[in-house]
């Protein structure tokens, strides 16, 4: 296990790629009064330290006719074949995200449907049919108030341990 020390000029590299990843390296060098090629140096120590892990093209779910959104949570009926249902889950188009949870649920699953038909066609057919899944509770997502990458800390100096 390494450890990567970032410092305010990766801070502010990672704070202007976390709000537009497009930015051109040339105008992060001018705000970050460096070359252009000391960014791209350092852009590629914070991918190889396991800081940035990739970059995507995002798609409004909407623009594209996934009208609902949903959080699933989701009981297993034994705890230890929590991989088995996550691999179960990965292979349904419509889970975008799973994160293993503290509380009455052991996974908060989001999904993005068509329409109220097509969620609950998922649940009853696909996502409850699941071995080891005991129950589930569905909440559907009125509006996204918020919508953002995660929050770089302001310039300050801190430690990344690569796993």
């Amino acid at each position: 296990m390494s450890t990567y020390h970032i410092d305010a000029t990766d801070q502010k590299i990672l704070s202007f790629l976390v709000k537009n990843a497009r930015m051109p390296f040339l105008e992060i060098a001018r705000e970050c009064g460096v070359s252009g090629a000391a960014i791209h140096q350092r852009v590629k120590r914070l991918e190889a330290a396991g800081v940035i892990t990739g970059s995507r093209l995002l798609v409004k779910p909407q623009a594209i006719g996934l009208n609902v959104c949903a959080f699933v949570s989701i009981s297993l009926s034994e705890a230890s074949k929590y991989n088995e249902v996550v691999a179960s889950l990965k292979k349904i188009p419509e889970v975008v995200e799973c994160h293993f949870v503290t509380g009455k649920y052991a996974l908060l699953v989001k999904i993005y449907c068509l329409d109220n038909e097509h969620l609950m066609e998922v649940l009853l057919n696909t996502i409850q049919k699941i071995p080891f899944i005991q129950a589930t509770e569905t909440m559907i997502a009125l509006d996204e108030a918020i919508d953002r990458q995660v929050w770089v800390k302001d310039y300050k100096s801190t430690s990344f341990v690569k796993q």
